[in-house]
């Protein structure tokens, strides 16, 4: 069957998701609905029903008479995500690595032959190559709802990331990590895609305890 085409409140979802995960729209920012649905040529109604869903992901706050805001990055909360992923991902890895289909592991190729070709970007770029690959390998896990957690924890990852970029030294050698992750994913080799995906995950929160 072909592919549905995004609704309209699915194309505001993506739009206002990137925006905020990426901190283009700073902690505590109020969300401009007219500006949204301008931007996108739509009306309130679609982008109202996209904060809804940013609202659930925890993303954005809506106060009765005020509005809705981009909630605050905690690095309080660093421990209590990494927790989660710590748990998630290398489970997620394994799972990607057994079922992945030949589509799945000819696309995870090519993304890391790109990776691979690639000159180092800034860090802002580097940190969207990296949502991008995380995206890639969660949809070959073949399971919507656990897809979905997946996102969810890795999106509230990159706030904190976003948080200390302009200090982040290293930023390319942790992109860098998926070149091995991708082959073992691809290899179908699921031990390997677990161990790698433990140490890139615990990786990312040695990164930022070293700079709080």
């Amino acid at each position: 069957m072909p592919a549905t085409a995004p609704s309209l409140a699915d194309r505001a979802y993506a739009f206002l998701l990137d925006r905020l995960v990426m901190l283009d729209i700073k902690p505590g920012d109020p969300i401009n609905e007219d500006w949204a649905g301008s931007t996108l040529g739509m009306g309130r109604t679609p982008i109202r029903e996209a904060l809804k869903r940013l609202e659930t992901d925890r993303l954005v706050v809506a106060y009765p008479r005020r509005g809705t805001f981009a909630t605050d990055v905690n690095i309080s909360d660093l421990a209590h995500i990494s927790e989660v992923r710590r748990t998630l991902e290398p489970t997620a890895a394994a799972a990607a690595a057994t079922r992945a289909t030949d589509a799945d592991r000819a696309r995870l190729s090519q993304l890391r032959d790109q990776l691979d070709s690639a000159t180092p970007a800034d860090n802002a770029e580097l940190l969207r190559t990296d949502l991008e690959l995380h995206r890639a390998i969660y949809q070959c896990v073949h399971n919507p709802f656990f897809e979905d957690t997946l996102i969810h924890y890795d999106n509230l990852a990159t706030r904190i990331w976003c948080v200390f970029l302009p200090r982040l030294q290293g930023m390319a050698g942790h992109v860098d990590e998926h070149l091995p992750l991708l082959t073992a994913i691809v290899a179908g080799d699921a031990k390997t895609a677990a161990a790698l995906t433990l140490d890139h995950v615990t990786g990312f929160e040695a990164a930022i305890r070293a700079l709080i």
